[in-house]
């Protein structure tokens, strides 16, 4: 099922007999899935299963097994194994909400797991551009319970106090 987001919530265009405005695409969000519910009077729009989400303005592109669309506080949660890609740009999580008027997104991990995101950073300076060396695989210890004892200092930190002696 697809179904674009910027008509879903005028009533006026469902109960007009004229056919809606030519919209224009590249302003659309358009989402696909198995299943999908409409609340006009909440605002509120839900899709389940193998969601996908292409908003051509912004250049995004995510897959979700559920996304929800709040329409008054204009923001998209994806939740579910989200995918989220934007200009080469990925985002990976649990759940991820994207601010729309921000365009800021909010990614949360599952229990004792981390947000994955990898960026494209372009280098502007031509000798530095070529590819680094080989990195070994990063395997950082895990977290801790609780903070580590503190070190034992190597030096005296008593004051040491001298007693003058007089000259012979």
């Amino acid at each position: 099922m697809t179904l674009a987001i910027a008509s879903i919530f005028l009533p006026s265009i469902a109960k007009s007999q004229t056919p809606p405005p030519s919209q224009d695409a590249s302003q659309s969000l358009t989402i696909n899935s198995d299943i999908q519910e409409a609340d006009s009077k909440s605002g509120i729009f839900t899709a389940r299963g193998n969601v996908q989400i292409f908003y051509p303005a912004r250049q995004i592109q995510a897959t979700a097994a559920q996304a929800q669309y709040y329409q008054k506080e204009r923001k998209i949660v994806l939740s579910g194994n989200v995918n989220v890609l934007q200009q080469g740009n990925s985002l990976k999580g649990e759940s991820i909400t994207y601010l729309i008027d921000q365009g800021r997104f909010i990614a949360t991990p599952k229990a004792n797991q981390q947000v994955r995101s990898t960026y494209i950073v372009n280098d502007t300076n031509p000798q530095t551009a070529a590819p680094a060396p080989a990195t070994p695989n990063f395997k950082p210890k895990p977290p801790t319970s609780k903070p580590p004892a503190p070190a034992t200092p190597r030096f005296n930190s008593k004051p040491t106090t001298s007693t003058p002696t007089a000259p012979k």
